[in-house]
């Protein structure tokens, strides 16, 4: 993918998908985003957890509220988190995906969110390697953009990532309701402190240049 020297905004799309690794990903790090485009047709896929019961009802419960759809995956996410292959884990997201072409694709950074989840960084390299052959073939491609300082706090988005989201109080309060009252989450938990109020993204091979979407 080359750069495209363009300011790009949700409204520009009409098929969006959203990779993630985790069921609630989706939700804290894009689900404002989500929230403010019902227009948009949304996919959610997790490659992680579908013989996990629990996550797995609450994920669906999760995407009736965003007004998405999407599946799941069941790739290992044990305590050892063992590497996977990254041509595994394409393998994985293309069987998930029921298309291979989308306006905007949007997935982890290859750095994570925090400091460290393997599943995070391993999931953002294969959708990059796919978009990058047209294996999945994407108009454009955001990756989150938020950094804890290498565990000095909390997650917290990158306040010069290229796209920059503030969410009205209401989207912010119906997404911090999907982690705590959807997935379960109590209110001192990481991802309920985490929850952020301005949503960032990295624009794939564009230029440092902050957008408001």
């Amino acid at each position: 993918m080359s750069p495209t020297g363009k300011s790009w905004h949700i409204a520009d799309f009409s098929n969006c998908v959203i990779i993630v690794a985790h069921p609630d990903d989706e939700t804290l790090w894009s689900g404002g985003t989500i929230l403010l485009h019902p227009d948009a047709k949304w996919t959610i896929i997790t490659i992680c957890r579908k013989s996990d019961p629990d996550r797995q009802e609450k994920f669906f419960q999760a995407l009736e509220q965003l007004n998405a759809t999407g599946t799941m995956g069941d790739m290992d996410d044990g305590p050892d988190q063992k590497s996977l292959s990254i041509g595994e884990v394409q393998d994985t997201i293309m069987n998930l995906l029921p298309s291979d072409r989308y306006d905007l694709v949007i997935t982890h950074s290859v750095w994570g969110e925090y400091t460290k989840h393997l599943r995070h960084e391993e999931t953002a390299k294969a959708v990059l390697a796919l978009c990058e052959t047209s294996t999945l073939h994407a108009e454009q491609l955001w990756t989150f953009a938020y950094e804890d300082g290498n565990k000095k706090y909390l997650p917290r988005p990158v306040q010069d990532a290229d796209i920059y989201i503030k969410l009205p109080d209401e989207i912010w309060q119906k997404k911090y309701e999907l982690i705590t009252d959807i997935y379960g989450f109590n209110s001192d938990s990481f991802e309920a402190k985490t929850t952020p109020r301005e949503e960032t993204f990295w624009l794939f091979g564009a230029a440092h240049k902050k957008t408001k979407a």
